[in-house]
């Protein structure tokens, strides 16, 4: 079979230009759509602008120490209560102390700036003032107040301890015999001081001490120590301050590099304490702080101490309304008089303290606190639903939020950084709880935490910020007036990121400076 060729026919000159026409106009159209693509591909890559919040952004989505991390930003225009920036903005994350805001400031709304505690020294049984004999005990009252002999509060002209003070107002009553015993009552707050999702390696130290409805002197010793010339040398504890009566403590810890790595390990009322890890070499005074076992009882302990010291004969030794309990079953005081009043500072100044330091058993206390304020009995769940129906109530949704405990210390605690966000452009709302709450906040490069960061910057003395640290964990959360005079909230939170602390702080320091730069 033959196949032809089809013939070819040649087009007229009026065809051929046609066809130019036609070929030049496609031409066009398809560079036009190349283009038209190029421009949607740039844009979806910056989604809101070419800003440098948002290539700070972008920045970290790319950076290889955060793909195996979890990690959110969130910035709201709090006047225009609108999303200036986001990125994983309602992925619930660990905050660390940023989770402070929400303890702080709703105390700060519930109980009002200017609440305080009040301590209060009493006695039970007869006082015969021609003999100078209480035939009874005194108690110690506590309230809960976390700045009982705090050293955040300590002036340099205070030089007289506060049970020294106390055992002379006692002495002044005339009372120079007791038959009874010093009583610490800090029954006001529930016993367990100690939430209970902390881990064991936190409640030992310092960090970890719980909130006991009769705190004092911080809850926290110190020891010192003396370390070797090389590593693996032995060290030793020159002193503990202060001194805890009936505290063992068992150290293990040997001299190391550079590096304080360094744990005291012991659960709350136990008098043992174990002291794990190393010390930088060749320290001759070096210090370690742990968490005081029982502070009530430490309280009840040193009262005792300041009154003998006086020459009060006190027949029995000191106790605590707990262990009377423990010991006896329903174990009920008589009536009781009063002594003394102990009246602490203002609830705006301990507010202050508490973000400025990211002081735990501040926060803790406070979380207690706003418990008892409506029930009368201090009791973190108690304070956890109060917290959480609170911002509920101001429109916050608060799904895939978690609330642990008060501080942050616990890994249980879980937020997003759209309600973190939310929740503090909610504050502005009410302009004395912001003001008090806004002087609470670390200003970038000049306090707190954030003293060093920013130097040199549009947020240098602008950001007002709560940052949030522990393994594994980097977080700031607050406020930054833009250049055009716009109040931004803001949360940025990080988990599980694969490079050093340091640089990590680094990668938010530039973030948050990208922030306030935002026109």
């Amino acid at each position: 079979m033959e196949v032809q060729s089809p013939k070819l026919q040649t087009p007229s000159s009026n065809e051929s230009a046609n066809i130019s026409s036609f070929l030049k106009f496609g031409t066009w159209i398809l560079l036009l759509g190349i283009f038209i693509l190029g421009s949607s591909i740039i844009a979806s890559s910056q989604p809101i602008t070419g800003s440098k919040l948002q290539a700070q952004i972008v920045n970290l989505q790319k950076d290889t120490d955060l793909t195996h991390a979890s990690w959110s930003v969130c910035v709201l225009d709090v006047k225009k209560d609108s999303i200036l920036a986001e990125y994983n903005s309602r992925l619930s994350l660990v905050p660390a102390s940023t989770h402070k805001i929400l303890t702080t400031s709703t105390a700060l709304a519930l109980l009002g700036w200017d609440f305080k505690y009040e301590t209060r020294l009493e006695y039970d049984g007869k006082l015969d003032s021609a003999a100078g004999i209480l035939h009874g005990n005194i108690y110690i009252k506590g309230s809960g107040d976390p700045t009982l002999e705090s050293e955040t509060f300590k002036k340099k002209s205070d030089t007289i301890p506060l049970t020294d003070q106390w055992a002379k107002i006692i002495s002044t009553k005339g009372i120079k015999k007791i038959e009874g015993a010093i009583i610490a009552d800090a029954s006001i707050f529930e016993d367990e001081t100690i939430p209970s999702t902390w881990i064991w390696g936190d409640m030992g130290n310092y960090y970890g001490a719980g909130a006991s409805g009769l705190n004092f002197k911080d809850n926290k010793f110190s020891l010192y120590y003396r370390s070797g010339p090389k590593k693996g040398d032995t060290t030793w504890i020159k002193k503990i301050t202060p001194e805890i009566p009936n505290m063992k403590v068992a150290s293990y810890v040997r001299t190391g590099a550079y590096l304080d790595n360094a744990f005291i390990y012991g659960a709350p009322y136990e008098t043992l304490r174990y002291v794990k890890g190393t010390i930088p070499a060749n320290k001759t005074n070096y210090e370690v702080e742990g968490s005081v076992p029982d502070p009530s009882l430490f309280c009840a302990q040193s009262l005792d101490s300041s009154l003998r010291k006086l020459g009060a004969v006190i027949d029995k030794p000191a106790t605590s309304i707990r262990i009377l309990k423990a010991n006896a079953g329903n174990f009920k005081t008589e009536k009781r008089k009063r002594l003394y009043v102990q009246t602490s500072h203002t609830l705006d100044k301990i507010v202050y303290q508490t973000n400025i330091q990211s002081n735990n058993l501040f926060a803790e206390t406070l979380l207690k606190t706003i418990a008892w304020n409506k029930t009368k009995f201090g009791e973190d769940q108690t304070g956890i639903d109060i917290v959480t129906n609170y911002w509920k109530s101001k429109g916050v949704d608060l799904k895939g939020f978690y609330m642990a405990d008060g501080c942050g210390l616990s890994r249980f605690n879980a937020i997003t950084t759209k309600q973190l966000s939310e929740i503090l452009r909610v504050i502005t709302l009410d302009s004395l709880l912001f003001k008090k709450f806004y002087e609470s906040l670390p200003v970038a490069g000049k306090s707190g935490s954030l003293g060093k960061l920013c130097k040199g910057t549009i947020a240098e003395n602008n950001l007002h910020a709560k940052s949030g640290y522990m393994t594994r964990v980097r977080s700031y959360a607050g406020y930054v007036t833009t250049k055009k005079g716009n109040l931004l909230s803001f949360a940025i939170i990080v988990n599980n990121y694969d490079c050093s602390p340091g640089e990590m702080k680094d990668k938010l320091e530039k973030l948050m400076i990208a922030i306030a730069e935002t026109e």
